[in-house]
């Protein structure tokens, strides 16, 4: 089955991913998945939240903000803080960007500060949550390798690289990665947040019409699957050819190494 913009069913869209985009936060990407195009910045604050002071929670923190531009869609979308509160949707994908990361990030190893990352949408044409997690998990890792990070984690805080992606099922097929046009009339829309040694982090799924069986489930995670593991090298690449290699004192496992599929 030939989709809307020529590629086969379990085809990744164009996945460009730009490093330093930004020059002041601390680290900082340009990813583009197809049409879909999300700043993911980094910003570093040598503090905790509140509520690990009060309950003497060790480590620091990894948290998440997440916004959409009012022209980043087909119809213009009115600023979140003009309306002086933010929406259930975007509450929840920050939400989603936060535990993605924080499930492959020693919180010990951060030391007492916190680790804020910004999520804009620029852009969108579907997966607008799976490239923020995908794109904020590059930059974590190059704020980690920077410098900075060096001279104030003790050794590299994150455990393991993480990626998500969109699969669904859209006129009966199985697909990777959905455009927007593809989600807006998917059967079955889901979304796969993963690590590079294959474990779930989280996996959102939705009928949209008739239930989906445990098959097709099946089915869809192994789609996923392979489809991130694209994802993890092109990932892996770009950090690899913005940072140096870490010292064995500050690798933890194969992070950011060679990755063949």
């Amino acid at each position: 089955m030939t989709r809307i913009d020529g590629r086969a069913p379990d085809e990744l869209r164009n996945l460009v991913i730009r490093p330093n985009y930004l020059a002041h936060p601390l680290a900082s990407v340009l990813i583009e998945c197809g049409g879909t195009k999300v700043i993911c910045a980094v910003s570093v604050e040598a503090k905790v939240p509140p509520w690990m002071k009060a309950q003497k929670v060790p480590g620091g923190w990894v948290t998440c903000e997440y916004g959409m531009l009012p022209a980043s869609t087909h119809e213009r979308m009115r600023r979140e803080a003009s309306s002086g509160k933010q929406g259930g949707r975007t509450m929840e994908i920050q939400r989603l960007i936060g535990r993605s990361l924080r499930a492959v990030v020693d919180l010990n190893e951060l030391g007492e500060n916190t680790a804020s990352v910004d999520c804009d949408v620029i852009d969108a044409d579907g997966g607008t949550r799976t490239a923020s997690i995908t794109g904020s998990a590059v930059a974590l890792a190059l704020a980690c390798r920077s410098d900075w990070g060096r001279k104030h984690f003790a050794g590299c805080p994150l455990r393991e690289n993480v990626a998500a992606v969109s699969v669904g099922i859209v006129g009966g097929v199985p697909m990777l990665d959905l455009c927007y046009e593809e989600d807006s009339k998917a059967e079955v829309d889901m979304n796969v947040v993963m690590t590079e040694s294959g474990k779930l982090v989280e996996v959102q799924g939705t009928a949209e019409g008739a239930p989906f069986s445990r098959a097709q489930l099946n089915e869809l995670i192994d789609l996923a699957e392979h489809g991130l593991k694209k994802i993890f090298r092109i990932q892996n690449e770009i950090v690899d050819s913005v940072t140096a290699p870490l010292t064995a004192a500050e690798a933890t496992g194969d992070l950011f190494g060679e990755f063949q599929l």
